[in-house]
């Protein structure tokens, strides 16, 4: 029996062995930018222009999404709302939320936007149960459609930029080696 043991023990180190050799350094960045442009690049993107309406930056919208209760206070007249901070954290907000998604997806910068997206997604999640009355969910209900559930699976897809970088097929690989390269 144990011999068997050993016998299935050596086949798994080398089996995947093998195939984390052969995927190290390019595939994990890779995935996890892929997976992001197709579940959460359309939503950032399209959130954000929700946030832009014609000629007025930002948009009354996007004091309603990002800060409520001081477009509620103000009757969503944005030239009435102090442009220090609310403006500002408008701005910010919208601006990050433009660019971010997109460097991590060209895979440039990425740890810097991954690290970025991961505020910007506790940020969000602070907004939508405070201002925005959303539930959380519970963790380990079996409902993985809740808030704290689809926020946790964003971040750890995040966190795997942050820790790995977007790998060999991205420009930071690319501003890399042309630095090394000099």
């Amino acid at each position: 029996m144990q011999t068997a043991i050993k016998r299935m023990t050596g086949l798994h180190r080398c089996l995947f062995g093998a195939l984390e050799a052969r995927t190290d350094g390019w595939f994990i960045g890779l995935s996890a930018r892929l997976w992001f442009a197709a579940i959460l690049l359309p939503y950032y993107l399209n959130s954000a222009m929700t946030k832009v309406a014609g000629d007025s930056f930002p948009s009354a919208g996007a004091f309603a999404q990002i800060v409520p209760s001081i477009a509620d206070q103000y009757l969503y007249d944005t030239a009435a709302i102090p442009f220090f901070p609310w403006h500002i954290i408008v701005i910010a907000g919208t601006l990050a939320e433009f660019v971010l998604p997109v460097l991590i997806v060209l895979g440039l910068f990425t740890r810097l936007g991954a690290l970025g997206m991961i505020g910007f997604v506790a940020v969000q999640t602070v907004v939508d149960i405070t201002a925005h009355g959303a539930a959380t969910g519970a963790l380990f209900d079996g409902q993985p459609d809740q808030l704290i559930d689809q926020r946790m699976l964003w971040v750890f897809v995040l966190l795997m930029l942050v820790i790995k970088g977007a790998g060999k097929f991205s420009l930071d690989h690319v501003l890399a080696r042309r630095m090394r390269d000099r």
